[in-house]
């Protein structure tokens, strides 16, 4: 038996009849449990407070961020934590500058929370910085306004990166969850239309997202997310991979949701398929949340892929 994919499958009772088909080989209850982190991952709550946990303990460390507002409303904001004066990569130029997207489903977290995710990136030499963006229960169901607010971060980061000491030329986008939802929407995103660069980011890692829609729609998500056929087609990154001028690197581990892993593997395969640069990553043994926790450490799976990717040693 192949003992990743029978780790990534949700315990079901044998009394439960199979329903009708939504989905691949999934019924309703099958493609809402692919949808639903906590049924995958019962560490979830834990692991949430360790975050916040790590987040404050690394301001303490690293320093308070810097915190700048890209957009008028309160949401609109983001934090950027700078390497010490003199260390690695910016000491003599602007430093390589790494833009993170949190997840949360869409609808929970916030930059403060991150925090942790910074120190291994700033003591290498490099800025970071956290963005804040509203919420879909905030924005009337929709994730247009939060597509719209990460790309805009990414313009005002671009636009204001030396004010900080970061080089508008090397730009990198990392995400987690939801967040690399919204992230690949910006990889596959026209930059011309807004006057800058089309390869305004230089390479972006993508970690367990979600990059059709169409699923995800036919899942129990939509009871908060009030899906349309434009937003389906606008908000799939798969399906706009023309635009696509990043070098990706993409991951899920293999405790994830079955969706979630199956998503990457073919996000990976269309992007390869498209002639475009892609590496595959895969976490074995970790769940969900705790591939995020890979990326706050030099030598976890995406600490070290994303240094590398960014031209930082590891620290």
């Amino acid at each position: 038996m192949n003992t990743s994919r029978a780790a990534a499958t949700a315990p079901k009772d044998k009394a439960t009849l199979k329903g009708p088909i939504v989905w691949l080989d999934m019924d309703q209850r099958e493609l809402d449990d692919a949808y639903d982190q906590l049924v995958y991952a019962p560490n979830r709550d834990q692991l949430t407070k360790r975050r916040i946990t790590n987040s404050a303990a690394a301001r303490q460390r690293i320093g308070e961020p810097l915190r700048f507002a890209y957009g008028p409303t309160p949401a609109e904001g983001l934090d950027v934590f700078r390497p010490k004066s003199g260390s690695g990569a910016g000491k003599d130029a602007g430093a390589p500058v790494a833009i993170f997207v949190h997840g949360g489903a869409w609808r929970v977290g916030s930059a403060s929370d991150y925090s942790f995710v910074a120190e291994p990136f700033v003591r290498a030499g490099g800025v970071f910085v956290v963005l804040d963006f509203t919420a879909v229960d905030d924005s009337g169901g929709s994730l247009l306004p939060m597509v719209e607010q990460v790309r805009r971060a990414i313009g005002w980061v671009y636009r204001n990166a030396v004010t900080f000491g970061g080089d508008p030329d090397r730009l990198y986008l990392i995400s987690h969850s939801s967040g690399s939802h919204l992230a690949g929407c910006a990889v596959t995103h026209d930059w011309s239309k807004d006057g800058l660069p089309r390869d305004i980011i230089k390479g972006a890692t993508l970690s367990s997202g979600m990059y059709d829609l169409k699923p995800v729609r036919l899942s129990k998500r939509s009871a908060y997310v009030k899906f349309t056929d434009a937003m389906e087609e606008a908000l799939s990154a798969i399906r706009h991979l023309d635009q696509l001028a990043t070098p990706l690197i993409v991951s899920y581990g293999t405790y994830e949701t079955p969706e979630f892993q199956r998503q990457t593997r073919d996000f990976a395969a269309a992007v390869k398929a498209a002639g475009k640069p892609v590496e595959l990553l895969v976490g074995e043994a970790y769940n969900h949340f705790e591939m995020l926790e890979t990326l706050a450490n030099p030598y976890g799976l995406l600490g070290r892929a994303v240094l590398a990717q960014m031209g930082l040693a590891q620290s």
